[in-house]
């Protein structure tokens, strides 16, 4: 495919994706979805039991889901979250019918009966009903995704990201807290199975044909990674040793497929070696791996990844780098599995900091190329990734209103860490830094300034800058050099930050290269040359040049 066409759909997809965050006005609604209001603070999430029954017939679903919380401290007003056209019918607690009052589209407030006194363990009940959001577009524009296959069978997925799972559940619709587990209970029609996060416990069978699949989840695990997943699956299993033991793997997908699936889906296994490698043990070793076929493109849901890239490598074909390199290994493999790292284990506390997932994960397509092909082969992965970088805005949203900044936060995000390995400059560290990442925010929700200072710290450099530039500047710095008539180097940076002081490598000799140290103000080097020489950096810094 030509490469501009590519690029034009992919910036139409970096459009779809990002929605709302193109515009710098924000309703009511983004606000009770986007912070943590004074109804949410008061209560800390514990468990989710969410029970629902499908009917693809209808395109409609039924349920109720048991919230149960600590009290953190006195209050009696809970938010809970559900999005239209769906419909709450009934809230309880201890046996008792609760009010509630309808705020914005989504927002639910409910008033408890009970005193509500710190350290207690309680629990409501919502049962609601309706037909949900249909997905336009899944898994940017997401919802249900009510599809067939092999001549008319029910084929249907759930996506949210970004959208909320309140979309098609009743919870607390916000990143910052997660239940420390979750039971869910999935009613589909007779001759289909449902595929979900965590272990299978238990398949019933009802009265009317229809069977119920019990999932349980024994990890914490952010709302928008929970999904359903229905279709007449062929199933097969497998395992890996890997740093934690034995890994269970679990493989769903459509009969038709079948066969080729077998091969293709071996790249599960190498994704997960190499990403044990890079960044530590698989985060859910209690919940098993499972790789399950979804008819849109796919998703990072936790322990449950969604695969629908037509069984191709690269993406849907295409190489995204346009180095030939993208093409030797399944995109939606490698990139969903390694959101298990980056997205589920370590998770953002607000969408403005997507990054946390998008970034790393891209950069561990890098990191995977690297594993099996050589660290110049990633390299030179990342650097094809720059084609695509659109520099439109902050790659950090707004806080507190539920916005994404730029949709650069995947290959420009990728680019930065590619470029902060250059300064950290000893790949012993920088694997520990990736790997301590995934140690010390264990199963954790974290904001991007506690990133960002970790990797200051455990990096031993002074990177705030870097991340100043990249994640909050939309201009990509440029290196202005000069030689004088007595041969010295003067050099400095420009169209960057205030005290941007990034250090870069130049060639001093040929293969060989050294750091200078720029900053805005000019500084001469002991480097000599005579005037109109030019110099050679690393290019694997992602700036720019200008010879003056």
């Amino acid at each position: 495919m030509n490469r501009t066409i590519v690029i034009s759909i992919l910036s139409l997809v970096c459009m779809i994706n990002n929605g709302k965050a193109q515009s710098s006005f924000f309703t009511m609604d983004d606000t009770l979805r986007g912070s943590i209001t004074a109804e949410r603070a008061w209560w800390d999430l514990t468990f989710y039991k969410l029970q629902i029954k499908v009917d693809p017939d209808k395109k409609a679903i039924s349920g109720s889901n048991e919230i149960r919380y600590k009290v953190l401290k006195t209050s009696n007003v809970m938010q809970i979250d559900l999005q239209p056209p769906l419909e709450i019918s009934k809230i309880e607690q201890n046996g008792e019918t609760l009010e509630y009052q309808k705020k914005g589209q989504n927002a639910y407030f409910v008033t408890l009966k009970s005193p509500q006194n710190p350290g207690d363990q309680k629990s409501i009940t919502v049962w609601y009903s309706g037909k949900p959001r249909e997905a336009r577009n899944a898994p940017w524009d997401g919802g249900f995704s009510w599809k067939e296959h092999d001549g008319g069978k029910p084929f249907v997925a759930t996506s949210c990201q970004g959208l909320g799972a309140s979309a098609w559940w009743p919870c607390k619709d916000h990143m910052y807290d997660e239940p420390d587990s979750m039971a869910i209970s999935v009613t589909v029609p007779e001759g289909l199975m449902d595929v979900s996060n965590g272990r299978l416990r238990k398949v019933s069978t009802n009265k009317d044909g229809s069977n119920t699949y019990d999932w349980f989840v024994k990890n914490p695990i952010n709302n928008y990674g929970v999904n359903v997943n229905i279709a007449d699956y062929a199933s097969w299993s497998d395992t890996l040793h890997g740093e934690k033991g034995v890994l269970t793997l679990d493989f769903f997908v459509l009969p038709e497929n079948l066969k080729k699936a077998k091969v293709h889906f071996q790249q599960a296994k190498s994704t997960i070696r190499a990403f044990e490698y890079w960044f530590g043990p698989y985060p859910f070793y209690e919940d098993g791996y499972k790789l399950v076929e979804v008819p849109y493109l796919g998703m990072e849901h936790q322990s449950s990844v969604t695969y629908g890239n037509k069984y191709k490598n690269g993406y849907l074909g295409m190489d995204l780098s346009f180095t030939g390199w993208g093409k030797k290994w399944d995109f939606i493999i490698v990139h969903e599995s390694g959101h298990e790292w980056f997205a589920n284990n370590i998770t953002y506390s607000d969408a403005a900091d997507m990054w946390i997932h998008e970034g790393f994960t891209n950069y561990s397509e890098c990191l995977y190329i690297e594993y099996y092909y050589g660290k110049e082969a990633g390299a030179e992965y990342a650097r094809g990734l720059r084609k695509s970088i659109q520099n439109d805005r902050p790659i950090v949203g707004q806080y507190n209103v539920n916005n994404e900044g730029s949709s650069d936060m995947y290959n420009k995000g990728a680019n930065m860490l590619h470029t902060i390995r250059q300064i950290v400059d000893n790949d012993s560290l920088w694997r520990e830094i990736l790997r301590g990442l995934n140690r010390d925010f264990y199963h954790q929700v974290v904001s991007g300034a506690q990133i960002e200072a970790y990797m200051i710290e455990k990096s031993g450099k002074n990177l705030q800058k870097v991340f100043d530039q990249y994640l909050r500047d939309v201009r990509i710095p440029v290196l202005e050099y000069k030689f004088s008539k007595k041969g010295k180097l003067s050099y400095r940076w420009s169209n960057c930050v205030d005290g941007f002081n990034m250090p870069i490598k130049i060639e001093v000799k040929s293969g060989e290269y050294a750091f200078i140290y720029p900053e805005t103000s000019w500084k001469t080097s002991p480097c000599e040359g005579k005037k109109g020489d030019t110099i050679t950096a690393d290019k694997n810094f992602y700036v720019k040049y200008d010879k003056q």
